[in-house]
């Protein structure tokens, strides 16, 4: 009989996995698509499947999943380092499997900004971090934990490469690998989905989780001073999160109901078709690892203006490809917005600088690297 070929198997532990959205989710889903076609046999193992369990408990029956779904794993790939990195980590552990992880950003941070009062950027938070509330001490400490004891830690970014560095993590383990993105499928023109959705003045849109950090509540503000110049411009936001129901509460008290509209978590083919009926793309965010939604949009004729925060002028040079203005800033962002919708042959020229740029963010050059990395360490 003939040799058996050694076949190559990971365990990707999806912290956010399809139909959920997000970045995280589609990058999960590009792995578990694309490795197979370069023979590593892929197993996802969505943290949704616990969701629905108290905390702890949901952390405990996710370990009990993952001993479950090892038969033949050489490698657990967990996508970030507390949901299911810490989990993934004690059953690699105790199974003698090598454990990387994946970082699109500080999760003890986020959280932080979420539920324990942290208002800093993650610059900041990362200088004095030892001030923070002890909920996101502890978070912060079972997050290094994790990461220091990985074999491998894959960034998205230069600037996160930075942030982890902090965190103890030597250079031996940190690499990084730029995010990749699918294409949005948009097969018809700007007008007729402008048609479609009845946007008739200048629009502007956004996408995101409504969290604190993307700063949708300082767009909103912009917009609203923007109707001065464009009496009807209005505002689409994409997305879904704990902010809801706190911006929908602002709209209504600023009587911008007939302005701003909150879309809820669309279709990626649905966003597609927003992106492209926009007019311009305001990513008005304090905090990116690397955005896949910019580079989504970067790919469509939607000029981009976002901040100078985080992974962002790793993709967008300023003025050329997009333009950059510092979180927040109501005066930049109204100057920048207003100069793509008053002059079409500079929204032309910042759209194709962008799709020249994110060409470079290709997934066949993403996963070809990540199959690299793989098959030299196992």
């Amino acid at each position: 009989m003939g040799r058996r070929e050694k076949v190559t198997k990971i365990l990707i532990a999806a912290a956010l996995y399809p139909p959920q959205m997000g970045g995280p989710a589609t990058y999960a889903k590009m792995l578990a698509e694309e490795l197979p076609k370069r023979g590593i046999e892929v197993v996802v193992l969505p943290f949704a499947r616990v969701q629905h369990l108290p905390k702890i408990v949901r952390h405990i029956a996710y370990a009990f999943l993952l001993l479950r779904a090892l038969r033949g794993v050489q490698l657990v790939y967990a996508m970030d380092a507390v949901s299911v990195g810490l989990p993934a980590y004690v059953v690699s552990v105790l199974c003698g499997k090598r454990f990387w992880v994946r970082l699109g950003g500080d999760y003890a941070w986020e959280q932080g900004q979420q539920r324990f009062g942290v208002s800093v950027s993650l610059d900041e938070y990362t200088k004095y971090k030892r001030d923070a509330s002890w909920q996101v001490r502890a978070l912060a400490s079972v997050q290094a934990f994790v990461v220091r004891r990985a074999k491998k830690v894959i960034v998205p970014s230069m600037y996160m490469k930075r942030i982890v560095q902090t965190w103890g993590v030597t250079d031996i383990q940190l690499c990084v690998m730029y995010s990749a993105y699918e294409p949005l499928t948009v097969p018809l023109q700007k007008k007729d989905y402008r048609r479609k959705y009845h946007l008739h003045g200048p629009t502007v849109l956004s996408a995101g989780r409504l969290v604190p950090w993307k700063g949708f509540q300082g767009l909103i503000d912009v917009v609203a001073k923007l109707r001065d110049t464009y009496p009807n411009i209005s505002l689409l936001i994409a997305g879904d999160g704990p902010q809801k129901a706190v911006l929908h509460q602002y709209i209504a008290e600023h009587d911008l109901s007939e302005t701003v509209r909150l879309l809820g978590s669309l279709p990626r083919a649905v966003l597609g078709e927003y992106v492209l009926a926009a007019d311009v793309f305001v990513l008005n965010t304090e905090y990116e690892g690397l955005s896949h939604q910019l580079l989504e949009v970067m790919a469509l004729d939607t000029p981009v203006v976002t901040t100078d925060v985080g992974g962002n002028p790793e993709l967008i040079e300023d003025g050329r490809s997009g333009y950059l203005v510092a979180y927040n800033d109501t005066e930049a962002l109204c100057e920048k917005i207003d100069a793509i919708l008053s002059n079409d042959a500079l929204a032309a020229a910042l759209t194709a600088h962008a799709r020249e740029k994110a060409k470079s963010f290709s997934a066949q050059t993403t996963v070809d690297q990540l199959a690299v990395l793989i098959s030299q360490q196992i």
